[in-house]
């Protein structure tokens, strides 16, 4: 919380694609960088390392993320059906549908880390608003907190 504070106001899409807190748009969510290393990737910080935003809301606060990882999930296969038909195509005389979807399936395996920690990323963003004050402690406080069930999302 003893951050230099910029005038700036920091990109939304890029503080989100970065995890960045969605309050000072400058703190990290996450403890470790690494979204592909499967035990730690998805550990938050309890607050905000810059402007000290608590980021477990409330039991069951992260379980909203699904609705987000989802949308982006089916976003990509889309994405990924119009770049295949256009630049390989279709036909039903081979076998180019069933290698899309397979590729569709690989590249979602792939990618379902960092699109876990982006969807919730997103999710905390749409409840804790930027704020130009962030450095002065106007801080969104959780509505409830129940520490038996911290983290045990």
């Amino acid at each position: 919380m003893c951050a230099a504070k910029s005038h700036e106001k920091p990109n939304i899409v890029l503080s989100v694609l970065q995890n960045k807190c969605p309050r000072c748009r400058r703190g990290k969510l996450y403890k470790f960088n690494n979204p592909y290393h499967l035990r730690t990737f998805m550990k938050m910080n309890e607050r905000c390392p810059v402007c000290g935003q608590p980021l477990d809301m409330e039991p069951g606060f992260y379980y909203g993320t699904n609705m987000v990882s989802y949308t982006i999930a089916v976003l990509i296969v889309a994405l990924t059906f119009i770049l295949w038909w256009i630049f390989i195509g279709f036909s039903l005389s081979d076998s180019r549908f069933f290698i899309w979807m397979l590729s569709a399936c690989v590249l979602l395996v792939l990618l379902q880390p960092p699109l876990m920690r982006l969807s919730r990323t997103i999710w905390l963003a749409f409840f804790v608003p930027y704020s130009p004050n962030w450095d002065k402690g106007d801080i969104v406080e959780p509505e409830r907190v129940n520490k038996d069930q911290a983290h045990n999302w």
